[in-house]
C-alpha cells in the first residue's frame, strides 16, 4: 500500500525499520531559521533525516522572487538521490507545525513526479502524545539512490497567470494566510500588507481539527465545495506569504478527493516586488 496524502502515526511506526519508507523532518520557524536544526539534534523520529526550509527546500532569494524560491530541480533531485529517495520508496515528511512547513517537501516531491508522498498527521506533537520513539542520533549513512526527476511545470503558476485569472469567474485564488495578515491589518513578514484583489482567503489551520489532525476527507470536501461554489478544483490556484503553507490547501484538497489544484509559488511576498500589481486592504 502506498500513501500520497497523510499517514498515521500508527502507520508510520509500523514501518521504521522498512528501507523502503524514508522520513524526513521538516521542522522549521520563520522567525528563527536554525530552531528546527535544533530542534532535531535534541529529538526526531528515529531514522529521518532533515531537510532545513531555507537551504534545502528553497533557491536563493533574488530582487524579484518571493521569500522562498522553488529550488532548482536539479540541485533538489540530487539531494533526494542522495537521502536515498528513488521511485521505489514511500517518503513521509513532518514537522511541529501540523505540516504548515513540511507540506513544502511533499508539494515538491509531486512537482518532481513523485507521487509516493504523505504527511504524518498531527506532525510531530501527535507523535510524542502517541508516547513514540525519539531519539537525537542521526539516521546511518544511507546509500544513494538513482532518483530520476520527471518535472510537472504545470502544478505551478506565476504571477502573469494570477493576474490572468484573480477575477475570472471559473477559477478560484485562495490565499492560505492568517486572517490578519490577509487583510492588511498586520504584516510580521514581508515589506508590504495586504492581499492579491479577488482572492479569498482561506487560512490553512482550518483544514484542522481541535487536536491538529486533518479533518475527514468528507469534511474538507464540503468545506472546499462551499468555496469553489462549482469551480473545477484543476481551475484552483493556492498562495500564501511564500509558497509554504499553500501547500498545506493542496494537500487537503487531494486528501478530499479534488485533484488538480495549482500553487502560486511565489506568492504574496513575489507579488509585491512589482510595485504595477494591484494590491488590496480590507
Amino acid at each position: 500500500m502506498t500513501f500520497t496524502t497523510l499517514v498515521t502515526s500508527a502507520q508510520l511506526a509500523d514501518h521504521l525499520n522498512d528501507p523502503q519508507w524514508i522520513i524526513f523532518d521538516c521542522r522549521f520557524t520563520l522567525t528563527d531559521p536554525d530552531a528546527g536544526r535544533r530542534a532535531y539534534n535534541d529529538g526526531h523520529i528515529p531514522g529521518a533525516h532533515y531537510a532545513h526550509l531555507n537551504e534545502d527546500l528553497s533557491a536563493p532569494i533574488t530582487a524579484t522572487s518571493g521569500r522562498h524560491p522553488l529550488p532548482n530541480p536539479e540541485l533538489i533531485a540530487s539531494k533526494l538521490a542522495a537521502w536515498g529517495v528513488d521511485e521505489s520508496k514511500q517518503v513521509v515528511v513532518y514537522d511541529a507545525s501540523f505540516g504548515a512547513m513540511a507540506a513544502r517537501l511533499w508539494w515538491l516531491l509531486r512537482w518532481l513526479g513523485h507521487s509516493q508522498a504523505a504527511l504524518l498527521n498531527g506532525g510531530f506533537p501527535g507523535w510524542q502524545r502517541a508516547g513514540r520513539p525519539i531519539t537525537p542520533h542521526a539516521p546511518a549513512a544511507t546509500q544513494a539512490a538513482n532518483f530520476r526527476s520527471r518535472l510537472n511545470a504545470a502544478l505551478v503558476v506565476d504571477a502573469a497567470e494570477v493576474e490572468r485569472i484573480r477575477v475570472a469567474n471559473d477559477y478560484r485564488l485562495f490565499d492560505a494566510r492568517a486572517e490578519e495578515r490577509f487583510s492588511g491589518a498586520v504584516e510580521p513578514l514581508d515589506k508590504v500588507a495586504g492581499h492579491v484583489p479577488g482572492a479569498i482567503n482561506l487560512p490553512w489551520e482550518d483544514n484542522l481539527d481541535f487536536g491538529g489532525n486533518f479533518q475527514t476527507p468528507a469534511e474538507l470536501r464540503e468545506s472546499y465545495a462551499n468555496q469553489l461554489a462549482g469551480v473545477a478544483p484543476e481551475h484552483v490556484i493556492h498562495m500564501c506569504g511564500s509558497g509554504v503553507t499553500a501547500c498545506h490547501n493542496i494537500i487537503a484538497m487531494e486528501h478530499a478527493g479534488l485533484h488538480g489544484a495549482k500553487l502560486y509559488a511565489g506568492s504574496w511576498s513575489e507579488w509585491i516586488t512589482d510595485p504595477k500589481r494591484a494590491i488590496a486592504k480590507d
